[in-house]
């Protein structure tokens, strides 16, 4: 994975923060849905699968955020 630097980092660093708010609102809306009881199956994959698409880019963000350290 390619570490970034400069104004590219920040650019970075400001996207994976955007994602991460995404992600936790996104959580507290499947949360609020599983409370009501009765909710569309449909949605609730969906949202889940959002979800875990958000984290999966944030893993990558991240990744390139941090260098690649060899042991």
């Amino acid at each position: 994975m390619t570490e970034v630097s400069g104004e590219s980092r920040h650019a970075v660093e400001q996207r994976v923060a955007e994602l991460k708010l995404t992600h936790n609102d996104l959580d507290a809306a499947i949360e609020a849905l599983g409370q009501k009881g009765s909710y569309d199956d449909l949605q609730m994959q969906r949202m889940k699968r959002r979800k875990l698409q958000l984290k999966d880019e944030i893993c990558r963000l991240e990744a390139m955020l941090s260098p690649d350290i060899i042991a």
